[in-house]
Parts: C-alpha cells; sequence; structure tokens
C-alpha cells in the first residue's frame, strides 16, 4: 500500500515539515547529482551511519565522526526513489503531527526519533560495515506518533493488485499498522535469514525503533499538545 494524501486539514503552515523535506532535497541534489559512485561511497562512509565504527571507534576523531554521522545521515540519501518515498511519507504525515505538537517541539521529536532509530539499528547490528543513509527512521517516528494521534483519518492509497492498481480511503490506522507490521517483518527476516549484520541493504529495524518511539513520544507529550 502507497498513500497519496490524507484527508486530515491542518491550523498551520508545516512550516518545520517543509524545511526538513527542502533541506534533504538540496543535500541530495548538491551531492548526489555532482559526485561519481566512487565519491558517493565515500562521502556515505565518512558521514553515513556506520555500527561497526560508532560502537568501536579507533580514536578520538573516529568517534566525534561517528557521533556527527548519527546527524548528517538522516539528510543522506542513496537514490530517487529512496529520498522521493521519504519526502513523500514525510509531507503527508509530518504537517499533522506538527500541527499538533508545534513548530519547535516537533523538530526536536523529529531529532529524537531520527537518533533513536539510528541507535536501534546499530544495536541489533553492531559489527556492520555498511553506512545507514536516510531520514526514514526520523519519519518512521512521525508515522508513529500520526497513528496515535490520527488514527481514523483517512488516507487515500494506492493498492497493486497484481497487474491491476486500486485506490481507496482507508483509515490511518490501517495503512500505518500493515506499513510497521511489513518493517518488522522483513526486520526480523533479515536478522534471521539473510545475514544482515553484513549484507543488509535496508535498516528494518531502524524503521521499528523509529515508529515505537514515535509512539512513545507524543503519549508522553500527549498532555501538552495543542487541541
Amino acid at each position: 500500500m502507497i498513500p497519496i494524501r490524507d484527508r486530515n486539514p491542518t491550523q498551520s503552515w508545516p512550516i518545520v515539515t517543509v524545511f526538513l523535506i527542502i533541506g534533504n532535497i538540496y543535500v541530495f541534489v548538491k551531492h548526489n547529482m555532482s559526485m561519481n559512485q566512487h565519491q558517493l561511497a565515500g562521502m556515505f562512509s565518512i558521514y553515513g551511519a556506520v555500527p561497526k565504527q560508532i560502537l568501536s571507534p579507533e580514536n578520538v576523531e573516529h568517534l566525534r565522526i561517528g557521533i556527527v554521522s548519527l546527524f548528517s545521515s538522516m539528510f543522506l540519501h542513496g537514490g530517487i526513489l529512496h529520498i522521493g518515498g521519504n519526502m513523500l511519507y514525510l509531507w503527508i504525515f509530518g504537517d499533522n503531527v506538527e500541527d499538533r505538537l508545534g513548530h519547535v517541539r516537533f523538530f526536536f521529536f523529529y531529532i529524537f526519533c531520527g537518533l533513536g532509530a539510528a541507535l536501534t539499528h546499530i544495536i541489533l547490528t553492531p559489527h556492520s560495515t555498511i553506512p545507514m543513509v536516510g531520514a526514514s527512521g526520523a519519519i518512521s517516528g512521525v508515522l508513529g506518533a500520526y497513528l496515535i494521534a490520527f488514527p481514523r483519518a483517512r488516507v487515500l492509497t494506492m493498492i497493486p493488485i497484481f497487474i491491476f492498481i486500486k485506490l481507496a480511503e482507508l483509515p490511518a490506522i490501517v495503512v500505518l499498522g500493515f506499513w510497521f507490521v511489513m518493517q518488522f517483518l522483513n526486520g526480523y527476516y533479515s536478522l534471521q535469514y539473510a545475514g544482515a549484520v553484513n549484507t543488509a541493504g535496508v535498516a528494518w529495524f531502524s524503521h521499528v525503533g523509529g515508529f515505537l518511539l514515535g509512539v512513545l513520544g507524543i503519549l508522553l507529550l500527549k498532555k501538552r499538545m495543542k487541541k
């Protein structure tokens, strides 16, 4: 299921969501469009979050780079489909969560979920030397918050059925619940059967960790959310 848009109007303009989308696109265009594959891989190895380097730094400088990479990795993407999918989800669901939390609180909530998602991946794959890049961990936190705050909001969803595509409006709890189950099952499969420590191409459990942190965060902030 691929969400296209939701029917959930906001009361404020989503300045932080727009800023994050513009920032991610700017970084992608600046680097991905000007570097060859070798240069891009080198940049990812420095600014992407590499579990083994972060948990076993060789010196203080490597430790500093590892800490910085937890933040910088959230603004790096591997390709058009990667950034396109992430920004689509952020645009659909981010504005409502920002509207509910407020602009400043939403920004720190987003960063918190992104860091937590990265740490989840690092803890579960401590020996991996593959850089983790992408905003999907932080966006997963936004999805978790949306599920709790707006479970019955209608989401226009594209559903592939063999060679056909069906459009349907479904409750957010169905769309995002299905999404979370798929992330968990893929993560479980990768750890159990695919040698995820060394070969995984998708940090599935960063999505799971980010989503659960988003759920926890929105519940803790529930009393402070705008009516």
